[in-house]
């Protein structure tokens, strides 16, 4: 658990040092997306234990973990079709 937590301190430090450096750089909606992802599965593998759950609730904390990677990227190339797209 104090490796975990450890993991999660050193990406969030990562996260802010990368998006300062690489600011504007067309590649980082992907680096971010991969960092929540990263982040999401440590939090869904140590702190929620999912590996210990049913298959199905696996599967969903999996899915959901996915969902805001997913939507990053899909907001920052496709932007305004996406909106247009998501809009009622």
């Amino acid at each position: 658990l104090t490796y975990a937590w450890l993991g999660f301190v050193v990406l969030t430090l990562l996260g802010l040092g990368l998006g300062h450096w690489f600011r504007g750089a067309a590649w980082q909606p992907l680096l971010v997306a991969a960092i929540v992802w990263i982040k999401g599965w440590l939090i869904c593998r140590y702190f929620i234990e999912s590996h210990l759950a049913h298959p199905f609730i696996t599967r969903v904390l999996r899915a959901f973990i996915l969902f805001a990677p997913i939507a990053l990227v899909l907001t920052a190339f496709f932007g305004r079709q996406f909106a247009l797209w998501a809009t009622l």
